[in-house]
Formats: C-alpha cells, structure tokens, sequence
C-alpha cells in the first residue's frame, strides 16, 4: 500500500473511530455489572497485545525485511510496556502496592503513548495494511487499558501513587537505554527514543537534540515524558469522578 498520510483522511477517520469505541467500551465495562474485573481485563488485554506483537515480529522478519532481524522494532518502547505488565499483573495481585504500581502506570503512561502515538502518527503509517492497521490497534488498546484502569478504580488517584511509578518508568527507561548500547553493533535501536548515538526521532525533540545535544535532548524527553504521565493521572483522576458521578445520575 501507499503509507497514509498523517493527519488525511484514514488518520483522522480511523483515530476517531478506534479511539471513541476505546472510550465508550471502558466506560461501559466500568459498571460494576458488566465489568470483567480489573486484572482479569488488563491481562486478557496483555495476552492480545503479545499475540500481536508476536504476529508484528514474524511479519517485520519474514515479509517485511527478508529474514532480518531489524533491531529498531525491538519490542520495548514505552507504549509496549503496558503488555508486559498486563500479563504480569496476576502475579502482583498478592503485592497491594506492585499491583497499584502496575495499573497507574498502565493509567498514565499507557493513556500518554496511546494517545501521543496517535496525534503524531508517522511512525504508524507502514507500506503495509496488515502492518499499518496493528499500530492502530495496538494504540487504541493502550487508550482502552488506561481509561479502564481510570475508570474502575478510585485507589491510585492521589498524586502519591504517580510518584510511585517514576522509578518504575525510569528502571524501564534504564532497560531501554541497555537495549540501544547493547544492541548497536547489530543494528540501529531506539528504545524509548533514548539512543546515544543519533538525535531523538520525536518531533519537537529532534530539534532540541540537535540545537542541545542528544545527552540534553534525551534528558529533557525523559523530563517531558514524566510531565506527561503526571497530566494524564490528573485527567484519570477527573474522568472516574465525572463517571462516578454520571453512574450515580443514571440510576435516577
């Protein structure tokens, strides 16, 4: 296929149809008649998310690239750790604080690369319909396991169970980092876009790596990263009042 344009038509039709059937299913599947459980629901989502990793990886070395390993699609970028955790998360449910850790990471940052993927969705359109409809996906469900972890639950709200998950994120980013140096003889790797070795690919973030340095660039990415999650926990915060509020209105 011919890669989409972002921001044309197919970006804008698709996004808005994925991502408001994303918002309404977690709404709906809140209600406490309809809801699945919590960790029941991010795990099912974790074990769809790897099937389709695993379906990305074989096409990417098979199809796509001629039985190559291409390292830039290593899959542990910032919007693949919410399948992990998923799949991790039964395990957790015997630790109160890990299984906190786990949802409002999957609340903010899950909420933050679905949602930021899609307003910048260069890195979605591929020469490929199979290829450019699984970014998509995937991000629609990274917007769906967040708001359903914003809305089924009121423990994780408070600024505290945020700051919770910074050295979460930033083991996470550590990985990432250790992925990029480890990998670099074999190929080019740009886990969480924090290479060493060339500016940070993200728009606004290329420019300042370019003008400050990619040291300063990733620095300042890692910063607007965790600014980010903080904003999406205040607006998980507000949407689970406003759906409280809005389960209680109907019953009348």
């Amino acid at each position: 296929m011919t890669p989409p344009r972002p921001y044309g038509p197919f970006h804008l039709l698709f996004t808005a149809a994925g991502a408001g059937a994303a918002v309404w299913l977690s709404a709906l599947l809140s209600r406490p008649q309809k809801s699945p459980g919590l960790s029941r629901l991010l795990f099912l989502c974790g074990l769809v998310l790897a099937v389709c990793e695993g379906f990305k990886q074989g096409f990417l070395y098979f199809v796509e690239n001629n039985h190559t390993y291409d390292w830039w699609y290593f899959p542990f970028q910032l919007c693949s750790v919410p399948m992990y955790l998923g799949l991790l998360l039964p395990a957790a449910n015997s630790v109160p604080r890990l299984r906190s850790v786990f949802t409002v990471f999957i609340q903010d940052y899950g909420l933050l690369g679905g949602i930021m993927a899609l307003l910048e969705p260069s890195g979605l359109m591929h020469p490929y319909w199979l290829m450019t409809i699984h970014g998509f996906l995937w991000h629609f469900i990274l917007i769906f396991m967040g708001l359903s972890c914003a809305f089924q639950t009121e423990s994780g709200k408070d600024m505290r169970s945020f700051l919770r998950t910074i050295p979460l994120f930033l083991f996470c980013a550590a990985l990432a980092t250790a992925v990029n140096l480890l990998s670099h003889p074999y190929g080019d790797a740009d886990m969480f876009y924090l290479s060493p070795y060339y500016p940070n690919s993200q728009i606004v973030f290329h420019q300042i790596a370019l003008t400050l340095g990619v040291g300063t660039g990733n620095i300042l990415y890692l910063l607007s990263m965790i600014l980010g999650g903080g904003i999406c926990h205040l607006i998980s915060k507000k949407l689970y009042y406003f759906q409280k509020h809005h389960s209680k209105a109907s019953l009348f």
